[in-house]
């Protein structure tokens, strides 16, 4: 193997001369030259910046994954320049249990009509989180770890040469400042004893030695001096670029911000439309000023007599555009009436149905036309619409 002892030797020179000039320097033995309070404040800011994506990165990683183990998985297969494979996402995994659990214990029965409903959306939930983590993946911490992998590790190197340079520079000022302290000792006027010839040549060749020694070192000084503004000036230069990083990190924030937006509003499209096939129909929900399900017909008795249909139909449960009457209008069927117990507490959503509470045996019947998740309650003087769900039929 080819060496360059000579290369060799002149950088183990460098290596020590910086580690003396940093020993010294952190026992108060030398004096170090320091950066003016602009470029000082621009270090701050950009180890700010730095430290802080870190912290944002790590969170919204664990927000969009929050096992662990998986985000471990995800970063070998990035390290590895494999593709990540496909996640179920937690919502679909449910739905999936849920479809199962309903094909088993019988698809027809309430319950499995209803863990299919469920199933549906929480398999529609799923594919908006298995979107919003894509989406903010690409728009949101890619760019934050192409600053980390990538600026960042530049300005750290960049920093990391101009401290040297800054080293190397104080080292020749300090060896010039001996240089001229030992040419100063050297020029002074001998004593009594060096008054022979003998000891004024010698006197006269230590002065010039010395003064040979200190234009060398202003040489090295000037060259040494000249390579730390270089240094410094291309390191102000990347420093002054984390303005543009705020404002790249400013408009992936708007555009995480937008993903995660979209994202609650699927989601709460997908569970308003899942309460609605299960049978609750709130008035209103928090956040929105609309309600959650047509306000029901405010058509009179009289006209909704005249253009009904034949056959009875129940308030709020007609098809849009038919009129409707009033639950106590409504006759049971002269026959299929039973009994049913209550398997739930259920409270009505409004005057049309009926409040229920668990355990209590109520006659419940169907009229043409009616949703076949409902049915009429009766107890007592009371009748209103009632979830099928809620309901265990006896009789």
């Amino acid at each position: 193997m080819d060496f360059n002892m000579k290369k060799l030797a002149s950088d183990a020179g460098i290596f020590f001369t910086r580690a003396v000039q940093f020993t010294e320097e952190k026992f108060g033995q030398a004096e170090k030259t320091e950066l003016d309070a602009q470029f000082e404040n621009l270090l701050a800011r950009a180890d700010s910046t730095k430290n802080w994506t870190e912290k944002i990165l790590r969170q919204t990683e664990v927000l969009l994954q929050p096992n662990p183990s998986a985000r471990v998985e995800e970063f070998l297969y990035e390290k590895l320049d494999r593709k990540v494979p496909s996640r179920v996402t937690n919502g679909e995994l449910l739905a999936q249990y849920m479809a199962e659990a309903a094909s088993e214990l019988g698809p027809t029965t309430p319950y499995g009509k209803t863990l299919i409903k469920v199933a549906e959306a929480e398999k529609r939930l799923g594919a908006a989180e298995r979107d919003f983590i894509h989406t903010a993946s690409i728009n949101f911490l890619t760019p934050l770890r192409t600053f980390l992998e990538g600026d960042w590790k530049t300005i750290s190197k960049e920093r990391r040469l101009l401290h040297n340079r800054r080293l190397d520079l104080d080292a020749c000022k300090a060896r010039l400042k001996k240089a001229k302290a030992a040419e100063a000792k050297a020029t002074t006027v001998p004593d009594f004893q060096e008054t022979r010839p003998r000891n004024y040549i010698l006197s006269a060749s230590a002065s010039a030695l010395w003064n040979d020694e200190a234009d060398k070192a202003e040489q090295e000084l000037r060259v040494a001096q000249t390579e730390f503004d270089r240094q410094a000036e291309v390191t102000r230069l990347l420093l002054e670029g984390i303005s543009s990083t705020h404002v790249n990190h400013l408009r992936c924030l708007h555009e995480f911000v937008e993903s995660q937006t979209t994202y609650y509003a699927q989601c709460y499209r997908h569970m308003l439309d899942l309460q609605k096939q299960l049978g609750r129909f709130p008035g209103t929900f928090v956040g929105t000023t609309e309600p959650a399900s047509p306000p029901l017909s405010s058509t009179s008795p009289t006209t909704a007599a005249a253009t009904m249909p034949v056959g009875p139909s129940v308030a709020g449960l007609a098809p849009p555009g038919e009129a409707a009457l009033c639950l106590e209008e409504v006759a049971p069927p002269a026959s299929g009436t039973r009994k049913a117990r209550v398997l739930y507490d259920y409270e009505a959503a409004d005057s049309s149905e009926l409040a229920l509470l668990a355990d209590e045996l109520i006659t419940v019947y169907s009229l043409p036309g009616m949703d076949p998740d409902w049915l009429i309650g009766e107890r007592g003087n009371k009748k209103g619409k009632v979830p099928v769900t809620y309901l265990e039929l006896l009789s």
